[in-house]
């Protein structure tokens, strides 16, 4: 499911779609949910993730926000630690990506592993069981420049779309 930030009622659509994926992998409830925010304040592009969970602390447990921030150097480290600490846990991975012209400011959710890095050609492990991306801008061509010249407003508008829906989905399930 992808939706732009620049839609009315965006936030709510990807509430519901986040609520219908948390029903659909544990139904009756039981997993503790787990939002686990990659990326560095470091690349204003790549500040989605710790912004989103920086928003989403004080609500669910979380991974990753801009005091304490999950990215390349120390993802297996948490994902090892989320294990430990957590019996199934749910994870929802939230992370920026590049994408292409038209899909920039576009939030895209999936039931499926996150691969964090592909964008800046880095291998790291994937992680979660939802996918939350937010288009920050174009890739193809110098990422690291791109994400470093990223629009803060853009990536700013990306969390709060992000972290809106996640309050909902996770308030009602």
């Amino acid at each position: 499911m992808r939706v732009s930030i620049q839609e009315p009622d965006a936030t709510q659509k990807a509430a519901s779609h986040i609520s219908a994926l948390l029903r659909k992998i544990d139904p009756d409830q039981k997993r503790p949910r787990i939002l686990l925010s990659i990326g560095t304040d470091r690349l204003t592009g790549d500040s989605l993730g710790p912004l989103v969970g920086s928003r989403m602390a004080n609500r669910l447990p979380c991974y990753g926000t801009l005091d304490e921030p999950v990215h390349a150097v120390n993802l297996a480290e948490k994902i090892r630690e989320i294990g430990q600490k957590y019996q199934n846990p749910l994870i929802i991975a939230v992370d920026a990506c590049l994408g292409q012209i038209g899909t920039v400011g576009t939030v895209s959710i999936e039931q499926e592993a996150l691969i964090p890095g592909t964008g800046v050609h880095k291998n790291l492990p994937p992680a979660g069981e939802i996918a939350i991306s937010g288009v920050v801008n174009v890739g193809g061509f110098l990422e690291y420049l791109v994400l470093q010249n990223t629009r803060l407003c853009l990536v700013m508008q990306l969390a709060e779309c992000i972290a809106g829906a996640l309050a909902a989905a996770t308030a009602e399930a």
